[in-house]
């Protein structure tokens, strides 16, 4: 009997190395996690905007904006009044979050018909997630949308004059990427990234909880540090992701231009990436670009999480699509 708990502790202590060199040696034990409790959050957010999705929004689904790309799908929402026609409405491409490795367009589906029933067309995309591809793959598909769009607007409901880059978390930084190679023929270089409109086409940027300057992302260290080195890890395809000079690319808030086009900017005072939009806001402002926030001091109360834009339950969630709205009006109003 002995000698079999001896051997039973034996194998236990074999399975935790095992294991544990596993986590070490790999970002994906780690980025199972992620994917998991994103999937499970992305659920969550679809079915508690459902009840908020109003009347009267049509939709175009499962859309391949990019030959060859399986990842490459998209849905497209718009005001029922418009089906049929070949009208096109100020368009906003919202890009999901995941940490860079997870998500799907259906975690903000209903997220965009709420804002398609406020009289413009939106688009909730797909990217390649890792392994299937890594850095700067999402972004070059993100680009590619805008110029699928442009070049269907008609069949769409695209005014590809008046487009807005938004996103949550990951697709924030995204976003705000894709913004960026519009806007900054450099910048475009240096991602060797050829941009699909132009710059005029850009009107304006909407960017929730996401992360700007990469170096500074988890500075604290800890827990959450490690799931984000995870994350890059796998996005990057590189353990040394910290040396690849293109993946340094993606702290966009250092390399922006007056040129950048007008943001809103929005983060939750309990969200440990709060800092990040304060940070891009302060860089932007410094620029002259226009720039609008929805910001918390540290003693509001509840404190609001990472996400809490698509809370709708709440007044702050309330407020942020009052605010997002009332700027994309401001901002895609007929010039």
């Amino acid at each position: 009997m002995r000698r079999f708990v001896r051997g039973l502790a034996g194998a236990t202590v074999a399975f935790a190395v095992v294991i544990a060199l596993g986590w070490l040696a790999s970002p994906w034990p780690r980025v199972a996690l992620i994917r998991y409790f994103y999937d499970r959050g992305g659920v969550a957010t679809a079915r508690s905007l459902a009840r908020h999705v109003p009347a009267g929004v049509a939709s175009i689904r499962d859309v391949a904006y990019r030959d060859g790309d399986p990842a490459a799908r998209m849905d497209v929402f718009f005001p029922a009044a418009i089906e049929n026609t070949v009208r096109g409405l100020p368009t906003i491409v919202w890009v999901h979050g995941g940490g860079w490795v997870a998500g799907h367009r259906s975690d903000i589906a209903n997220y965009a018909q709420i804002l398609a029933a406020q009289g413009f067309t939106t688009v909730a995309l797909d990217y390649a997630l890792p392994p299937q591809a890594v850095y700067p793959a999402a972004v070059e598909e993100i680009n590619a949308a805008l110029g699928y769009l442009t070049r269907n607007a008609a069949q769409l409901h695209v005014d590809s004059s008046r487009f807005v880059l938004a996103g949550d978390s990951a697709g924030a930084q995204i976003a705000a990427q894709v913004a960026n190679i519009v806007t900054n023929p450099d910048y475009a270089q240096a991602m060797a990234i050829e941009p699909a409109v132009h710059p005029a086409q850009l009107v304006a940027t909407v960017l929730a909880c996401g992360a700007y300057d990469l170096a500074r992302a988890g500075a604290s260290g800890g827990l959450y540090m490690r799931f984000f080195g995870a994350a890059f890890w796998a996005y990057s395809g590189r353990r040394d992701f910290r040396d690849d000079p293109r993946f340094r690319l993606m702290s966009v808030a250092l390399h922006l231009t007056p040129h950048f086009p007008p943001t809103f900017l929005t983060a939750g005072n309990g969200d440990p990436l709060e800092s990040q939009s304060r940070g891009m806001a302060r860089r932007l402002r410094a620029l002259g670009v226009p720039v609008e926030t929805l910001l918390y001091s540290p003693g509001h109360r509840p404190r609001l999480p990472h996400e809490y834009q698509f809370n709708l339950d709440t007044p702050a969630g309330r407020e942020a699509l009052q605010r997002i709205v009332g700027f994309l009006h401001t901002h895609t109003a007929s010039r």
